[in-house]
């Protein structure tokens, strides 16, 4: 491909990329994941402390990556950010993935990165999890650059990529516990590859480079681990931390799946009702880029090494987070980069494969047709059923009735001379408080607490926020001299508002006055 008309569709993909991934930000509401994300970075930019918690957090790079997109809105309260000013720190990262393709260009070739690039810009799955206050966006982008990274310093071996590659895997690694994943099937990978093209025994790294990548990884995680020094147990914990992830990923519940969830997922959905989503093209091209890649003599040039690496890498780490029992639809995104890279792959393999101006043309159209059809399915994924349980990416998500609530006890409060400070009650378990704390920022007196027992102390506040299994348990407290309403929080999960009679007949008198 020449490079004008390469640079014509990457420039396409980038901005197809930053529309997908940054219009319309606030549209959905807050998922607890993202509301549990986004108070631990409260923390950072009210205090300006972080402790890494290993018991329920992921690494602290998402955190510091916030602060420079908040330093603009001159703002030092969570209070005073939205939904989309957050969701725009992951956006970016996502839009970012797209310009790091660049570094693989000796490794793929301009028509590939093209392709690829395309692919990522309107892949449902990337652009949703995009649009997500969660890790997975930057680990993606890190794990791009540490790749390239490492296979530019194959191709060219020099301190510089050394260095960069030990940058790159010191954020993966201070990003989420699953970089571990991708490093072990990466090394695993890389080896397997050495062996298929017979270089085992003629290429010799330059241990004192390892040596510099693996110090400046170490030196940039504990930098990040340590909060910069303030905690350096921090560190100590993250290795600690796969302790506890390892028990919960073999744990059961809600987020146990079959081993073949992502690949159904991303193959094959069709709700009763509702429209087809699927991302077979992406999953067909890969499948002949994993073809292709074995057609060629590995030996022969730095791209068809690097083709058979990544059939290994997404193989390998497809099959770990595939085998893990705990999954979650953005723990697709490691593995699935790969898949998309291969795409890349495959589409240059099958313009190389017909060389006929007819059979060329025929088969642009068709993948630019299937091509629209991602992009049909990344518009209706992220504005039409952002939050719509018909959406296979939506995953234990807030619903908008939610916000329902949210908006009547901001009501209240506007209409009472307490305002904000209205005293609230929230008695819920973990997994029903969530999101409240974000929406409910901006309040000076809520107290939080798991069960009515502990509760106690505080006696027929103003408003109390239940979940219905509370609800139940205090019925007959609470119908005496509160009136109560219910609220979806999740499908099957709901939350009950409580206001007390005279707070009720208050705010009520006032409004038909």
């Amino acid at each position: 491909m020449k490079k004008g008309a390469f640079a014509g569709f990457f420039l396409a993909a980038l901005l197809a990329a930053a529309i997908f991934r940054l219009a319309g930000l606030g549209l959905r509401p807050m998922h607890h994941d993202e509301a549990n994300q986004a108070l631990k970075f409260g923390a950072l930019l009210e205090q300006g402390e972080y402790r890494y918690d290993k018991a329920d957090h992921h690494g602290p790079s998402l955190y510091y990556f916030t602060l420079p997109f908040v330093w603009p809105s001159s703002t030092n309260a969570l209070s005073g950010l939205s939904e989309a000013s957050l969701r725009t720190v992951t956006a970016a990262f996502g839009v970012g993935t797209i310009l790091l393709l660049l570094l693989l260009i000796p490794l793929l070739g301009r028509r590939a990165i093209a392709a690829a690039a395309v692919c990522l810009a309107v892949s449902p799955v990337m652009v949703y999890f995009s649009r997500f206050y969660i890790q997975e966006s930057l680990l993606v982008f890190f794990l791009v650059g540490f790749l390239a990274s490492v296979w530019r310093y194959l191709r060219q071996p020099g301190g510089k990529w050394a260095v960069t590659a030990g940058v790159f895997a010191g954020l993966m690694y201070a990003t989420k516990e699953t970089a571990a994943i991708a490093f072990g099937a990466a090394a695993v990978s890389l080896l397997l590859t050495f062996l298929i093209a017979d270089e085992s025994r003629k290429r010799k790294l330059p241990w004192s480079h390892v040596l510099i990548a693996f110090v400046v990884a170490i030196v940039v995680s504990f930098l990040l681990f340590s909060s910069f020094f303030q905690n350096p147990r921090g560190f100590w914990d993250s290795i600690l931390s796969f302790r506890v992830y390892f028990v919960r990923a073999g744990e059961g519940g809600f987020h146990v799946h079959p081993w073949y969830y992502y690949f159904q997922t991303l193959a094959f959905t069709q709700p009763k009702t509702g429209p087809l989503w699927s991302e077979g093209l992406v999953l067909i091209l890969a499948l002949i880029g994993c073809i292709a890649a074995f057609k060629t003599r590995p030996a022969a040039t730095a791209p068809a090494r690097f083709s058979i690496f990544l059939v290994f890498y997404s193989a390998l780490t497809a099959a770990a987070f595939s085998l893990i029992p705990y999954k979650t639809p953005w723990n697709a995104l490691p593995f699935y980069i790969g898949f998309v890279l291969l795409a890349g792959v495959g589409f240059s393999t099958m313009i190389d494969l017909f060389r006929a101006p007819f059979c060329r043309l025929a088969i642009g159209l068709l993948i630019a047709a299937a091509f629209v059809h991602l992009g049909i399915q990344t518009y209706r994924a992220n504005f039409v059923y952002a939050a719509d349980p018909r959406n296979p990416y939506v995953y234990a998500q807030t619903t908008p009735d939610f916000l329902k609530l949210v908006r009547r006890v901001e009501d209240i409060a506007s209409r009472r001379p307490e305002g904000r400070n209205l005293l609230i009650k929230v008695i819920a378990g973990p997994y029903e408080t969530w999101p409240l704390p974000w929406y409910l920022r901006a309040f000076g007196r809520v107290g939080y607490w798991t069960s009515a027992e502990q509760a106690s102390e505080i006696d027929r506040p103003p408003l109390i926020i239940t979940s219905a299994e509370e609800a139940v348990k205090l019925e007959a407290d609470l119908n005496t001299i509160y009136r109560s309403e219910f609220y979806g929080l999740r499908p099957g999960v709901l939350l009950a508002l409580h206001v007390r009679d005279d707070i009720w007949d208050s705010v009520f008198d006032r409004r038909q006055e």
